[in-house]
């Protein structure tokens, strides 16, 4: 089923104790779309400025992307963003951010992307997540990223736009916020008494954790030799995770396929810390992904053989 993704279109500076970089490839949408696009058709919704070149639309084109819905604001800057990450990778600080042709962002979604049957609502202001998911409303399944920006100052409008969807995204800390609840699992519960039936936590270097009709899935992240940049991981899992769902169409959306997904979301954001921005998913292939889910499979697999215990 093809995939559409509404959201950031940017570029980051990023610094790290082991690099950094100016002005490279980067949004929420961006990164979602490169790794969904292993998975299906993905159909990118967003902005940009003048300054953004073809040759960072080729990055998605060579990835099978439909950019049609792209819109190009004559005169405008694309959205910047430029952040520096400590020893602690979890934990980034936010330098600079320049919204650009993103603070008069509107969506426009042509038919192709209205009748999509999957849709990311990546992270944007809550009442742009309602308006676009309005314009979908054949969507099979529909999920959601935000973060504490909304929390904090659009709460009740973000409420809504939850109200409205499959499957909530975010990080425990965010969803811990959002809730006033202390674990995860308490603020699994509030969300999906709000309406989505799948809520997922991203717990960065911990892995992710998910809850369902049918009960609760963790997996670990990745065990990685090498982390260089985080900066865009979450969207990475995302779009593994939301592709996978899109890519089994006649397949019942239930429990087993979404750990599965699961899987995939986790295998693709490990890929991304690898290098700085997009470097390293532009020269993934569907191979390394299979062979990274298959080791994720087999360090995570145990077989019980019961002990009497003492007294």
């Amino acid at each position: 089923m093809p995939v559409t993704v509404v959201g950031s279109i940017a570029f980051d500076a990023v610094k790290t104790p082991f690099g950094e970089r100016e002005r490279m490839l980067g949004g929420s949408a961006v990164h979602f779309a490169l790794a969904a696009s292993f998975f299906e058709e993905v159909r990118v919704v967003g902005p940009i400025g003048d300054d953004f070149g073809n040759e960072h639309l080729r990055a998605l084109q060579r990835r099978g992307v439909v950019i049609d819905d792209i819109e190009r604001v004559a005169g405008g800057r694309t959205f910047f963003w430029r952040g520096v990450y400590g020893w602690d990778l979890n934990d980034r600080q936010t330098l600079d951010t320049q919204l650009g042709v993103f603070a008069e962002f509107a969506p426009k979604l042509s038919a192709g992307s209205r009748e999509t049957e999957v849709l990311f609502l990546a992270n944007i202001q809550p009442e742009l997540q309602r308006q676009v998911r309005a314009q979908c409303a054949g969507a099979r399944f529909v999920a959601l990223d935000s973060m504490n920006f909304w929390i904090e100052t659009a709460r009740d409008s973000l409420v809504a736009a939850i109200s409205e969807v499959d499957c909530v995204i975010l990080n425990d800390a965010e969803l811990r916020q959002l809730t006033e609840e202390p674990s995860f699992l308490l603020a699994a519960r509030k969300v999906r008494g709000w309406g989505p039936s799948v809520v997922v936590a991203k717990q960065g270097e911990y892995g992710a954790a998910m809850v369902t009709d049918e009960g609760f899935f963790a997996l670990p992240a990745f065990p990685l030799e090498t982390v260089v940049d985080p900066t865009g991981a979450g969207d990475c899992f995302a779009g593994g995770f939301v592709g996978y769902v899109a890519a089994h169409r006649d397949a019942p959306l239930d429990h087993e396929l979404l750990c599965r997904a699961m899987a995939y979301g986790t295998a693709l954001a490990s890929y991304n810390v690898e290098e700085f921005g997009t470097e390293r998913i532009q020269r993934l292939s569907s191979e390394e992904i299979s062979d990274r889910v298959a080791e994720l499979s087999r360090i995570t697999r145990f077989i019980e053989k019961p002990l009497p215990l003492r007294r």
